[in-house]
């Protein structure tokens, strides 16, 4: 793969790792979970936590294993290539895991991280509403306070592990705070009490993971459960600012690992597959595409490790926002693109049960949606571009006066 030279001893570890704990994964498991015969498969990671593969960044002394994010992204192509459902419920505990690690309490990182990793716990993000969707200052679920505890009152959709997990990460607002960005609050709430499952979502692919719509009616959560406790109150914008590096990034690296699934099985059997006598390889309408897939995968994977060196380095925050929407916008459009073409080069058996390509078409067509939609990383990315290219004081060559027809300023005609 393009970025094998960059891979620490220990990264190369951490994948095999990995690798054998996906070799675990029952296939009856994903069988099951697709049928929707399974909601919630609490036991794939209470099994990843034996193994001490959750919460790879977060600090040792949490349960976490203190690596950088180019470790966590080895660890999470090798978890893309079991499909979207266990990905993100993996990814899940890195992205509401470090919400827990950067914003909470000690006393919170002691109850709830550590049980989280230690797979006693599981989490859940409730994050969009019905009226909000990538419009998050939208939110209409509301926080009243009556004493040391918040009623909360409002709903979430889309919320997976809504079926089965066991404290969730909830964004409200403050009642008696104005300012939408000034009232958001992230909550940490545990199930019970007013917090019901109203809808588990019909899904076309992504399915097993309990996905549903979270109603919360009068849930008491103790003042102490605000992220951060009572000074966490109004800081849920810079919470969420935050979470959109791992929810992004889990996204993009767990995409590559879907689309190398897909590319390998295709490539398996066009290697077979004999039509006009030869194998259906030495045709460049297959061949090509194979080439295309595997330098898609390569230009992601090369871009998402850079990305990670980039938080890693804790470079500057708006940059990083630009990346990692570049990040998750390119890998799951290759994803798309790569389980398309190892679903032409299958040909019809490729649109059966026959081979896995099917369902991982239907999980990979949800990933351009989630944690904000593709195009909404294109507003990013132009928008915090423009903002770093627009200061910046080149000191690189003036490439436009090299023009023939520079002496000629006035016809640069700009209507400013």
């Amino acid at each position: 793969m393009s970025i094998e030279s960059l891979l620490t001893t220990k990264e190369k570890a951490l994948r095999s790792e990995m690798q054998d704990f996906v070799r675990w994964v029952p296939r009856q498991l994903l069988l099951d979970m697709d049928a929707d015969k399974v909601t919630y498969p609490r036991e794939y990671l209470q099994e990843a936590a034996r193994r001490n593969l959750l919460g790879l960044r977060f600090d040792k002394k949490w349960g976490g294993r203190g690596l950088p994010w180019t470790s966590e992204m080895v660890a999470l192509e090798e978890a893309g290539t079991l499909g979207t459902s266990l990905a993100c419920l993996y990814s899940l505990v890195s992205i509401v895991g470090e919400a827990i690690h950067e914003f909470g309490s000690n006393e919170q990182k002691e109850k709830y991280l550590k049980s989280v990793l230690r797979g006693e716990m599981t989490v859940a993000e409730a994050l969009t509403e019905p009226r909000g969707g990538s419009d998050f200052f939208a939110a209409t679920t509301r926080a009243r306070r009556d004493g040391d505890v918040f009623l909360l009152n409002g709903q979430k959709r889309f919320v997976v592990g809504a079926e089965g997990a066991d404290l969730l990460l909830v964004y409200g607002k403050v009642e008696g705070l104005d300012d939408p960005k000034k009232s958001m609050t992230a909550f940490l709430v545990e199930r019970g009490e007013g917090v019901t499952v109203e809808h588990v979502y019909g899904l076309m692919g992504t399915r097993g993971g309990g996905t549903g719509r979270l109603v919360f009616r009068d849930a008491p959560v103790p003042v102490q459960n605000v992220l951060g406790g009572e000074a966490g109150i109004g800081n849920g914008t810079k919470v969420f600012h935050r979470m959109m590096v791992p929810e992004r990034m889990t996204s993009a690296c767990g995409a590559v690992g879907m689309g190398r699934a897909a590319i390998e099985i295709a490539a398996r059997y066009a290697d077979r597959r004999k039509a006009f006598g030869q194998k259906i390889r030495q045709f460049e309408g297959v061949s090509f595409k194979v080439a295309e897939s595997v330098t898609l995968l390569d230009a992601a994977r090369a871009l998402d490790y850079s990305v990670c060196r980039a938080v890693d380095a804790g470079e500057n925050p708006d940059r990083v926002r630009r990346l990692v929407s570049e990040a998750k916008k390119f890998s799951t459009e290759t994803a798309w693109t790569v389980v398309n073409h190892a679903m032409q080069i299958l040909g019809g058996i490729g649109y059966t049960d026959i081979f896995p390509v099917e369902r991982l078409l239907r999980d990979v067509r949800l990933i351009t949606i989630w944690t904000g939609t593709n195009e909404i990383m294109d507003l990013v990315i132009q928008h915090e571009f423009y903002r770093e290219f627009l200061a910046a004081k080149s000191t690189a060559r003036d490439v436009e006066s090299d023009a023939r027809g520079v002496e000629h300023p006035d016809e640069k005609e700009y209507n400013e």
